[in-house]
Order: structure tokens, then C-alpha cells, then sequence
């Protein structure tokens, strides 16, 4: 089944160059060059991926991911001129799950491209069949069969990389992840400076599944080593 990336850039010509490459990858693309003109898209058609530039008139990205978020669970990864650590931050704390620099190859773009899509796919959210498996760790509960997370019975809304991660900790409750080791069995790529990555999605996952973040109960820091989540 073919796939659909939805590029969303207010320079023109990188809609054109992205989605050439897109394309020649086998994948549909929409085209979009403000936010506004994004969530219009999305609201009317499907799209397995969107690609968002930060710096847009209208509606700029960050504020674009935050509404696609509101109503999707698809894979986001935003682009920005700017390369700080600061501006990855802001991107993946505001929803997004990649985050590119530019000028960026657009080879390495669809290389991320098809690596989101990949780990989308493996949580069963387009179509697959597996058995269904149920973990559960005190008042936490992941139903594995229809990729849905609870706490003391109340539902929770994880973005792919975050239930993946929390899926990861909880089938092995107990045992102590480093960070490297988190990114490389989640990211399926060798860890090169992943720290602040894997702590923003370790935030928001406490700041979902814990009363008092700052007290977790369920998803520990071992100083010096890594993450854990707590055996009840």
C-alpha cells in the first residue's frame, strides 16, 4: 500500500525537491507552504508522515504540530534553519518526533522519512496483525493489540516514540536502560549525542503517566546509569 508524506514548507522549491525525492522512493506526497494550508490538508485527506518547516507565515510549525496533534498520531518531523540544541528541544517538546537542520540532504531526509514510518508501523497503527499482549505494572496498563496505555484506568495519549520507549521499559520492568541503549533499540540508529533527545520524551512520558512527575512512581532515573521503570 502505498504511502503518503505530506511536506509542508513555505520555500517552494524545497516542497518540489523534497517530494521529487519522496516520489522517486515510491511514496505519494501532498504539498503544503503554510501551516494553515497543512491542517486543511490533513482535515480532508490522508497522510502516513508530515514534514513541517518551523519558520512559516500564517501558521508557523511549532504551532502547526501542536494542532496536528490535538487530532493525529502521525509521525512529525520538523525542519528549522536553526541547528541549536535549544530549537531540537522546542521541536520534539512540542510533539514532533525527528528533527532535521537544514540545509539538509533530502537522501537523509528520506532516510528519516522511511525510519519513522518503520517504527509507526511495527506499533500496529496501519493495519498488521499480532497477538494481542497486555503488560501491566501496578496501576500501569499497555494493551500491546490496540497500542493503548492506562493509568489506574484512565486512558493516555502517547506519541509513537513515547509509547514504543515506555513499551520498551515496561516489558522490562526492572531493568536499568542508558540513554544510548534507549535510542538505539527505539531510534534503530547508533546513538550520537542522544541525550537531550531521549530526556525530552522521558519528560513527557512522566508528565502523562505520573500524578507527580517530579516524584515518579513508575518511570525512574538511576543517576549516572539510566532509566527504568519501577517492578510493583
Amino acid at each position: 500500500m502505498q504511502q503518503t508524506i505530506l511536506v509542508c514548507d513555505d520555500d517552494r522549491e524545497i516542497v518540489e525537491s523534497v517530494c521529487i525525492y519522496l516520489e522517486g522512493e515510491g511514496f505519494a506526497t501532498l504539498k503544503a507552504y503554510d501551516g494553515t494550508e497543512a491542517l486543511e490538508i490533513l482535515n480532508k485527506q490522508h497522510a502516513d508522515l508530515c514534514v513541517l518547516d518551523v519558520m512559516m507565515p500564517v501558521l508557523d510549525g511549532i504551532r502547526t504540530t501542536l494542532k496536528i496533534r490535538e487530532k493525529f498520531n502521525i509521525p512529525i518531523i520538523i525542519l528549522s534553519a536553526k541547528s541549536e540544541d535549544t530549537d531540537k528541544i522546542l521541536g520534539l517538546n512540542i510533539g514532533a518526533d525527528d528533527y532535521i537542520a537544514k540545509p539538509f540532504s533530502p537522501l537523509e531526509l528520506v532516510a528519516r522519512v522511511k525510519s519513522q514510518l518503520r517504527r509507526y508501523n511495527q506499533l500496529g497503527n496501519i493495519g498488521g496483525t499480532q497477538e494481542q499482549a497486555v503488560y501491566k505494572c501496578g496501576g500501569l496498563t499497555i494493551n500491546d493489540d490496540n497500542k493503548e496505555v492506562f493509568v489506574d484506568g484512565e486512558p493516555i495519549k502517547l506519541t509513537p516514540i513515547e509509547y514504543n520507549i515506555l513499551l520498551l521499559l515496561v516489558k522490562n520492568a526492572g531493568k536499568v536502560y542508558s540513554i544510548n541503549e534507549i535510542y538505539e533499540q527505539i531510534w534503530n540508529e547508533e546513538a550520537i549525542g542522544a541525550d537531550n533527545t531521549v530526556a525530552v520524551h522521558i519528560r513527557h512520558i512522566r508528565e502523562k503517566i505520573e500524578i507527580n512527575p517530579r516524584e515518579p512512581r513508575y518511570l525512574k532515573v538511576v543517576w549516572g546509569v539510566g532509566y527504568k521503570v519501577e517492578k510493583q
